[in-house]
C-alpha cells in the first residue's frame, strides 16, 4: 500500500465512509424516504436494516440519469419470494420517480454480511460503501479497512471466472433496452475493476467513474483509452451501442489476467 494517506481515507489510512444522508440533494431527498418506508411495508420483521449507496447517499445524483442503489439486509437468507418481491419493489420505485433511471435492490442475510468469508468483500461493502437509511447499522461490528491487496482480491478478484457469463449475456441481448442496461452494467463493472486493480499502490478510494478510470490509466496509459471509454459507456450506454462487444473481445480478458497476475484469484463462493 502507498505510504501517504491517499483520497477516501482518513489520517490513519482507514476508508472513510463514503456516504451519509446529510448529501442527499432535494430532488432524491423523496426516493429515499419512500425507499425507506416501502421496503419496512414489504419486508416488515424479516428486514434488518436499509442502506443506500451509490451516486444518491453520496450527493452526486443527476436527475433522470442516475438510479436508485439499495441494500436490504434480511434476518434471514433470502428466499427466492424474497428476490421476487426486491424485483417488484425495485419497479415500483423506478415507475413512481422519474427522477431515478432504474432502482437495483440487492438482498442479504445478515449472516453472510459478517460472516468471515465476506469480511472483504460485501462486509466491506456495508461498512464503507453503504449509508445507513434504517436499522441497526452492520457497520458496527465489522472492522476499519484499507485499500489493500486482499481487498482488492476479495472485492473484483473474480472477473475472469465471471467473463464467459458476461459474454453470453452480451450475446443473447434482443432489444436496444437490454443493451443498454447490459453496457451500463458491465461497463461500470470493468471501470471499478481496473480501479481496484491499482487502488492498493494509489493508496486512496473513490466511486467516480471517471476519476476510477484516470487512476487506473497513470498505472496503465497503453489501456488509458479503453478504460475511459467504458467509464463513457457506464455513464451513456445509449450513446456506445457497439462498445460493450469490443470491451469484452479486448479489455475485459486483459485484465482478468492481469488481476489474477497482480493480486490472485477471489476465494471462491459457494
Amino acid at each position: 500500500m502507498s505510504d501517504s494517506t491517499g483520497p477516501g481515507l482518513d489520517q490513519d489510512g482507514y476508508f472513510l465512509r463514503e456516504g451519509a444522508l446529510a448529501r442527499i440533494t432535494e430532488e432524491f431527498v423523496p426516493v429515499a424516504a419512500a425507499a425507506r418506508e416501502w421496503s419496512e411495508a414489504r419486508f416488515g420483521a424479516r428486514l434488518h436494516s436499509t442502506y443506500l449507496y451509490g451516486s444518491i447517499p453520496r450527493g452526486t445524483a443527476v436527475p433522470g440519469v442516475s438510479d436508485l442503489d439499495l441494500l436490504l439486509a434480511l434476518h434471514g437468507a433470502p428466499t427466492p419470494d424474497d428476490h421476487t418481491a426486491a424485483g417488484a419493489l425495485g419497479a415500483e420505485l423506478d415507475a413512481a420517480f422519474p427522477q431515478i433511471d432504474g432502482a437495483g435492490i440487492l438482498i442479504d442475510g445478515v449472516e453472510r454480511l459478517l460472516s468471515a468469508r465476506e469480511r472483504y468483500d460485501l462486509g466491506w461493502f456495508v461498512a464503507c460503501l453503504c449509508t445507513p437509511l434504517a436499522g441497526p447499522d452492520l457497520a458496527d461490528r465489522l472492522p476499519r479497512y484499507r485499500p489493500t491487496s486482499l481487498l482488492a482480491r476479495e472485492t473484483n478478484g473474480d472477473l475472469f471466472r465471471l467473463l464467459p457469463g458476461m459474454r453470453e449475456r452480451a450475446a443473447a441481448a434482443r432489444t436496444e433496452e437490454e443493451r443498454r442496461r447490459l453496457t451500463r452494467g458491465e461497463s461500470r463493472r470493468l471501470v471499478r475493476t481496473g480501479f481496484t486493480l491499482v487502488m492498493p499502490r494509489w493508496g486512496g478510494w473513490t466511486s467516480e467513474l471517471t476519476e476510477m478510470a484516470e487512476v487506473f490509466g497513470r498505472y496503465y496509459p497503453a489501456r488509458a483509452e479503453q478504460m475511459r471509454a467504458a467509464a463513457r459507456a457506464a455513464r451513456a450506454p445509449a450513446e456506445h451501442p457497439a462498445l460493450l462487444d469490443e470491451l469484452l473481445a479486448g479489455l475485459a480478458p486483459w485484465l482478468a489476467d492481469e488481476y489474477l497476475a497482480v493480486h490472485g484469484p477471489k476465494a471462491p463462493r459457494p
